[in-house]
């Protein structure tokens, strides 16, 4: 998206917070309509939570800068959001060619977790680890190989061996 400004500046002793505070009052209508005066475009058919956290991201880039050159990098080379999923999974795959930037979910106990893949590691839950095995002992209490607790080392069904 390009870089627009939101709109005016606050005066003096208003917050982020509370401009933020302010978008969430919006209804979808009001939303969509500050979205097109934002980026001079007619604003997607999305839910309201997505229009929402579009609007308070311009806001944030705008005031606190937006992202550095690196996790833009790292963001282009994601690929597609249409062909998430779409790649088979080879079980003979070494985790490290796990491209920065993928995200890794599993469900367990009734509760979703996800992983996203770092240069450097894995992030779970607002800390950085440096195997997926770390984070699958963290998440059930025991030891689990990583890869297979998220699926990536799971041997291939019948109808794909034939």
């Amino acid at each position: 998206m390009p870089r627009v400004k939101v709109g005016p500046a606050l005066p003096d002793g208003s917050t982020l917070d509370v401009e933020i505070a302010r978008l969430r009052d919006l209804d979808v209508v009001s939303l969509q309509a500050r979205l097109h005066n934002v980026f001079r475009r007619r604003s997607p058919h999305l839910p309201r939570h997505l229009l929402f956290r579009v609007l308070a991201y311009r806001l944030q880039a705008e005031r606190l800068g937006d992202l550095d050159v690196e996790s833009r990098r790292l963001l282009d080379g994601a690929g597609p959001p249409e062909d998430a999923g779409k790649r088979a999974v080879d079980s003979n795959r070494p985790t490290a060619e796990l491209k920065p930037g993928t995200m890794l979910a599993r469900e367990w106990n009734g509760r979703m977790h996800r992983v996203a893949v770092l240069v450097d590691g894995f992030a779970w839950n607002g800390k950085t680890y440096p195997s997926l095995s770390k984070i699958a002992l963290a998440i059930t209490g025991t030891r689990w190989n990583g890869p297979r607790f998220f699926g990536l080392r799971d041997k291939p069904s019948k109808e794909a061996r034939s």
